[in-house]
C-alpha cells in the first residue's frame, strides 16, 4: 500500500485542513531534516508533510539537507512524494500564479550533497534518470486537475539553479535556449535522491513571478507573495482532489 508525503516549499509551510495526529523528529545518518515530519490525514487519506525550508521558513535552498529529508521520509515508510515548489516563469505560458507539472529537469546547481551513493560502496551505483518525475504519479495529478477543470501545464522542463540569489537576465536567456520553461532552486538533488531510494516523485510547480528579463522592472518579494497566494490556493485544491478516493 502506498504512503504519500507532501514536501512544501516557499508559500506552503503547512496544509490547511490537515488533521495532525503526531509530529516526529528523526535524526538521520546525514544529519537533521529541515523540520519535524507532520503526520496526519486529509480527505480521510493519511499523509506526511515536511516543510522543505523549515517552519518557520528559514533555510536557504542551497543549505537544505536534502539527504536527511528524503532519508527520513523513507524511514517513515513513504513510497510517494509530491513536491510543491515556487518557481519563476521563463516561457510565455508560465505566467505568474500558473501551475505546471514538470516532466523534465536540468540541474545547474553545484556543491550540494546530491547522492546517497558516495561512501563505503561495494560497487559504483548509477540510477536511471531518463524520466526524473514518476509518470504514473504525474498522471494521477493530471487526472485530478482535469476533474477540477483546473488550468495547468502538464509538461515542462524545470531548471534548478543554486540560489539564494535570483538569476540574471542573461542566465535566464541561456536557460531558455537550453529548453527550460521554469526556474527554481530546490528541484535538485531532491528528485534524484528520491529515485535513489525508489520513492515515486512528482512536482507541483507554482509560478511566483516572471523570471529575470521577462518583465519590466525588478522582481520584488511583494510581487512573489501576491502571486503565490493565488497559485497556492489552487495547489491546495489540486492536492485535495488528488487525495480523494475517486481520483485514485
Amino acid at each position: 500500500m502506498s504512503k504519500l508525503a507532501i514536501i512544501g516549499g516557499t508559500g506552503l509551510s503547512q496544509i490547511k485542513g490537515l488533521k495532525i495526529t503526531q509530529s516526529q523528529s528523526i535524526e538521520t545518518p546525514f544529519g537533521s531534516p529541515s523540520a519535524e515530519f507532520i503526520c496526519g490525514n486529509i480527505n480521510e487519506q493519511d499523509i506526511i508533510f515536511l516543510a522543505r525550508h523549515g517552519n518557520p521558513h528559514h533555510i536557504a535552498p542551497h543549505k537544505i539537507n536534502y539527504r536527511a529529508n528524503i532519508w527520513g521520509l523513507k524511514k517513515l515508510g513513504v513510497t510517494e512524494i509530491i513536491a510543491v515548489a515556487a518557481v519563476g516563469g521563463i516561457t510565455s505560458a508560465m505566467e505568474p500564479a500558473h501551475i505546471a507539472l514538470p516532466d523534465q529537469i536540468i540541474d545547474y546547481s553545484y556543491s550540494r550533497e546530491h547522492t546517497f551513493f558516495a561512501d563505503d560502496l561495494e560497487e559504483v551505483t548509477h540510477i536511471d534518470f531518463t524520466f526524473p518525475y514518476t509518470p504514473q504519479l504525474r498522471q494521477r495529478l493530471i487526472k485530478a486537475a482535469e476533474k477540477l477543470s483546473l488550468n495547468i501545464t502538464s509538461t515542462a522542463t524545470y531548471g534548478c539553479t543554486q540560489g539564494p540569489r535570483l538569476e540574471s537576465a542573461a542566465e535566464i536567456t541561456r536557460m531558455e535556449r537550453d529548453g527550460c520553461d521554469l526556474v527554481g532552486m530546490t528541484g535538485m538533488p531532491e528528485a534524484a535522491l528520491a529515485r535513489e531510494l525508489n520513492i515515486d516523485y512528482a512536482s507541483v510547480a507554482v509560478v511566483a513571478n516572471w523570471a529575470a528579463g521577462k518583465s519590466d522592472g525588478e522582481i520584488t518579494m511583494s510581487e512573489i507573495e501576491h502571486h503565490l497566494k493565488s497559485g497556492m490556493s489552487n495547489t491546495l485544491k489540486l492536492l485535495s482532489a488528488f487525495l480523494s478516493n475517486q481520483f485514485e
